[in-house]
């Protein structure tokens, strides 16, 4: 009975180029990190094709090229990847638990698989947004959420009343740290080597912004 439930679904009408059983989360988390690993200008139609097991026809068909699909598996990324990150910020402890347990996040998405150190958003989009305009202006958009998110979290304590630089600098410190912390990542620097610059981090941030 499955077997024929199979045939069925890959008799019936699909778009040209794609294959039965085509997985759209599998081709963007094999794109992203082909990628990631890369860089946007290191990898070929070719190789994202065998990343994502898509052939090029459903490759544009489904993404319409190269750039639409590094897009689309940033929007994954963030969603699969960078997700974990920012809910670590809470509010679930005090703000110094809290902001340790983001800087924890950070050191390992961007240590935890040699084959794809750093940061998707951090390294290869910043990388690639220096000639493209509409890669800079997406970039813009990912720091900008990531910032109000770190202000929401320094507001939750009232850090705007009480700390000595405003608020909206704290978070934008706050991410630059981190991105600071992803790019030695990116570089080879260890777990080791960067989970104590990570806790320092929060520990400057609470004394700076609180």
């Amino acid at each position: 009975m499955k077997e024929c439930q199979m045939e069925q679904r890959c008799a019936a009408p699909r778009p040209k180029g794609r294959p039965c059983g085509f997985s759209e989360s599998s081709a963007l988390e094999g794109a992203m990190r082909a990628f990631w690993a890369s860089g946007y200008d290191g990898v070929s139609i070719d190789t994202l094709c065998r990343a994502s097991q898509m052939s090029r026809a459903s490759l544009y068909n489904r993404f319409g090229g190269k750039d639409a699909l590094f897009l689309a598996a940033i929007a994954y990324y963030t969603e699969t990847r960078l997700r974990v990150v920012v809910d670590a910020l809470g509010p679930q402890g005090t703000l110094k638990e809290d902001l340790t347990a983001f800087f924890a996040q950070v050191v390992q998405l961007g240590t935890s698989d040699p084959q794809t150190p750093g940061c998707l958003i951090s390294c290869v989009l910043s990388e690639a947004a220096g000639s493209n305009q509409t890669y800079h202006d997406e970039l813009e958009r990912r720091y900008i959420a990531l910032e109000r998110r770190i202000a929401v979290r320094l507001k939750a304590d009232d850090c705007a009343a009480r700390g000595a630089v405003p608020l909206a600098d704290a978070a934008a410190l706050t991410a630059a740290m981190a991105r600071g912390i992803i790019l030695r990542a990116r570089s080879g620097q260890s777990h080791a080597q960067l989970a104590p610059v990570g806790d320092a981090a929060a520990e400057a941030i609470v004394r700076l912004s609180c």
